[in-house]
């Protein structure tokens, strides 16, 4: 599986076990992420795939370098895709 593959399968386990916000993304912690045993079986390296999420802008996150135990509280928010972008903003506008 290359990296935009990767990519794209974190972006799906964040929408499964994220909460969807008012904005239209998505928020999870990495504690979650991480303990999960569907992405334990898909992700070899989970940090990377969000650091290569990151650089591609897809999510944000405080820090650089998440680690288990340390870090299992800090929120991954996964940013709404463009057309969720402009319903909710014609949602609100309407």
């Amino acid at each position: 599986m290359n990296v935009e593959e990767e990519v794209e399968r974190l972006r799906e386990e964040i929408k499964r076990l994220g909460k969807l916000q008012d904005d239209g993304s998505y928020k999870v912690t990495f504690g979650v992420l991480f303990n999960d045993d569907k992405c334990a079986n898909i992700f070899e390296a989970l940090v990377g795939t969000l650091r290569a999420a990151k650089k591609r802008k897809f999510l944000t996150y405080d820090g650089e370098l998440l680690l288990q135990g340390v870090h299992d509280n800090v929120e991954i928010i996964l940013k709404p895709a463009p057309a969720a972008v402009a319903a909710a903003t014609s949602a609100v506008v309407t």
